[in-house]
């Protein structure tokens, strides 16, 4: 696996956890209401507002590093080196060099010779007749 694939998988999950935990650290629409008659959250780091302000901030950020890191992923998976995985892989196929057909060489003959097939069998078989 090459390091680049590793690395963007590597950020790529870190952003998946990050989402997940910043959705479930955010408050529903319900929850302001109980935050304007004192519930709490007025006295936090960032205030009624803030939090909700920086926590849907992150989770904006956190999901566009996911969705980039899911198009780097994508492209690093089909454009990759082919990698032998076998003893097969090394072994090379000959190809059969097609010879041009307007050019033949010297002492060959354009037709292909028949070979006789000899038969077998006895006096009783017919001629062209398969033996059983």
């Amino acid at each position: 696996m090459s390091i680049w694939l590793t690395l963007v998988l590597i950020v790529h999950v870190i952003a998946a956890l990050g989402i997940i935990g910043l959705v479930l650290l955010q408050h529903g629409k319900g929850a302001d209401m109980g935050a304007a008659f004192g519930g709490g959250a007025s006295g936090s780091l960032f205030g009624a507002t803030g939090s909700a302000n920086f926590l849907s901030r992150a989770t904006a950020i956190l999901a566009l590093v996911f969705f980039m890191t899911s198009l780097g992923l994508a492209y690093l998976a089909t454009h990759r080196t082919k990698v032998s995985t076998g003893v097969m892989d090394a072994v090379k196929e000959k190809s059969a060099v097609p010879v041009p057909s307007g050019s033949q060489p010297s002492g060959t003959s354009s037709q292909v010779d028949a070979v006789p097939v000899p038969q077998t069998g006895g006096a009783n078989q017919k001629s062209g007749e398969v033996p059983k």
